[in-house]
């Protein structure tokens, strides 16, 4: 059975006719790739740079993503940010995140993990970094109170 059939793709263009856009994306929009996963420029982006990588087995979500898809994740990553920082000295550290589900602003049912760089001063205050997802818990204050220090309600 050929690999397509079972909803596998092998490198290059994707040519499976599917309405899910990660299913279709062109050759030429693909920054880097491998056997497994493959990366393009956010079309929305955060921030320039802003780079989707992406597995091209369809799963929607990265809790059904094999250990080869996180291999290569982390293998691309890796590249993308030695390149990103070659390329482009002001790029100072990168948020890699991921939103699963609806209710966490997925917005295409397909697996994709965002990398996104970071620059001094792109925000007033980077303190938090990604909490800052749910308005209010980035702000840090003074000190924190660990867990351990936390008086507990009996």
């Amino acid at each position: 059975m050929p690999s397509e059939a079972l909803g596998r793709r092998r490198a290059g263009p994707i040519t499976i006719m599917s309405p899910c856009p990660f299913c279709n994306i062109p050759a030429d929009r693909i920054v880097t790739e491998d056997e497994v996963c493959f990366a393009i420029r956010d079309h929305y982006p955060v921030s320039p740079g802003h780079t989707l990588i992406i597995p091209r087995r369809h799963v929607q979500s990265f809790r059904d993503m094999t250990s080869d898809e996180w291999s290569s994740v982390h293998r691309l990553a890796a590249d993308l940010t030695m390149k990103m920082q070659a390329d482009d000295p002001s790029v100072l550290g990168f948020n890699l995140g991921i939103n699963d589900g609806r209710v966490a602003g997925q917005t295409i049912l397909h697996a994709h993990i965002h990398l996104i760089p970071r620059r001094a001063g792109d925000v007033r205050r980077p303190e938090g970094g990604i909490r800052g997802v749910i308005p209010g818990k980035a702000v840090y204050g003074k000190r924190r109170t660990s867990n351990a220090e936390r008086p507990t309600s009996k």
